[in-house]
């Protein structure tokens, strides 16, 4: 166990459908900031527990598989999966059963609940009582189960702490009760005694015909089990359930991240309109003019992102890049001008101008190079991709084709309006274009007369 990890361990919820969502893909999978939001629970969890069990049923194959792509080294000895029992166990209730957790406390989270920190988890985890659970104080509380607590609380501070006297469900509540502000916000920490004793005694005499976790609360308190509720942030413990979550969610995520970089130097125009993901990373002093768009597992330092930019899974190192360009994944760039409308693919570049409209994939380019506008690498051929290489201190002129695959060594020049189909040699230059023709009164035979 880490000095970080608690004496905790953590049953991540994942097996429902999602069904207000309104899609195929599992609600637990669909992405914030080009994460799941079960990658991100699960991430939170790792920092404080070496025990963690995620109990999955609908779609659990295709849940299973990111999962093992995600955290692959892990299952199996820190992460452990469950297929829940949804015929005979529905609900969250029956998502506990016969799981063996390897510590005395436990915590309970939802994989629907991609913002939670796993600093505010440790404060929870780090409560003695027999239960904690988690509390929101909300203006309109309506659609979420009341809280009643042992005395009358407005606008409370996150991270106090009460004692609960009862849960009560809006649809079971009085009209005295439905006034009541504080909610549970779904996040729990159970003894491992109070799940032993209470989880085979729950029952699914209900309309839903479910095993209610929040049952085992009740049960716990008609045998005199105090339970504190701790209130939480609404922003960070908020459940994410159709595509409107799903966006809120991800704009606070995005802030979170456009603050880190921002802290660690990166200077931004217009910081709402810039998108960043969670694996991007960012050294030295870099610029990031509005619009930009940084995704996958991209190193940005010491450079400059123009204008609606998009960069993909890339290394861009002392360089500026945009307006308006396009570096899909697996580019490298170095001490390098990428101007507008310039696409680059799996293209590494060092100490080149590739300055207008120009698509560069498969290819590598040497220092000193210059591509001209119109530029093309052609890499595919219909069945196979293929490089293009290109030495230093090499003229491209505008409108070439680069058939690959295909050499042009250092110190060439390339003449405008090439197909260039065959390697070119160390100081030539290549011309591969047809010979021009003026044909003389054309144009008054073709229209008939002279146009004024």
């Amino acid at each position: 166990m880490k000095d970080s990890h608690l004496p905790v361990s953590v049953i991540i919820l994942a097996a429902g459908a999602g069904t207000r969502m309104k899609s195929t893909t599992p609600k637990v999978l669909h992405t914030l900031c080009g994460k799941s939001m079960l990658t991100l629970i699960t991430q939170q969890a790792l920092e404080l527990s070496d025990d963690i069990h995620i109990v999955l049923h609908h779609q659990a194959q295709k849940i299973t598989q990111v999962l093992h792509e995600e955290f692959g080294a892990l299952l199996d000895s820190t992460l452990h999966l469950h297929t829940q029992d949804v015929e005979n166990f529905p609900g969250t209730g029956g998502a506990l059963r016969n799981i063996l957790p390897k510590h005395k406390r436990v915590l309970v989270l939802n994989g629907d609940m991609p913002l939670i920190q796993a600093q505010s988890l440790k404060i929870l985890c780090m409560r003695q009582e027999a239960i904690v659970m988690s509390m929101l104080w909300l203006h309109n509380p309506d659609g979420y189960g009341r809280v009643m607590l042992d005395e009358t609380i407005h606008n409370p501070s996150n991270l106090t702490t009460h004692k609960v006297l009862k849960i009560i469900e809006q649809k079971d509540a009085t009209n005295k009760e439905l006034e009541i502000q504080s909610v549970n916000a779904g996040v729990y920490v159970f003894s491992q005694e109070i799940l032993e004793c209470y989880i085979p005694k729950l029952s699914n005499a209900n309309a839903q015909k479910e095993y209610y976790l929040t049952d085992v609360i009740s049960l716990a308190q008609n045998d005199g089990v105090e339970i504190c509720g701790v209130f939480v942030d609404e922003n960070e413990y908020m459940g994410v359930n159709s595509k409107m979550h799903l966006a809120q969610a991800q704009e606070v995520l995005l802030t979170r991240l456009r603050e880190r970089a921002m802290a660690q130097g990166v200077k931004m125009d217009m910081p709402h309109t810039i998108y960043i993901e969670s694996d991007v990373v960012f050294k030295g002093e870099c610029v990031l003019e509005n619009g930009v768009r940084i995704s996958g597992k991209s190193l940005v330092q010491d450079s400059h992102i123009k204008a609606h930019s998009v960069i993909e899974s890339s290394v861009i190192i002392q360089s500026d890049i945009g307006p308006m360009a396009h570096l899909r994944p697996n580019s490298h760039i170095t001490g390098t001008h990428i101007g507008n409308f310039v696409e680059l693919k799996s293209a590494k570049l060092e100490g080149v101008k590739a300055g207008h409209l120009s698509y560069l994939g498969d290819c590598e380019i040497g220092t000193g190079s210059n591509i001209g506008a119109g530029v093309i690498t052609c890499n595919y051929d219909g069945k196979a991709k293929h490089k293009t290489l290109i030495g230093e201190n090499v003229f491209v002129g505008s409108d070439c084709q680069l058939i690959a695959p295909v050499e042009i060594q250092s110190n060439t020049l390339i003449a405008a309006g090439s197909s260039i189909t065959h390697n070119v040699p160390s100081g030539a230059l290549a011309i591969a274009r047809s010979k021009q023709h003026n044909k003389a009164g054309f144009f008054e035979r073709f229209f008939g007369k002279i146009k004024q």
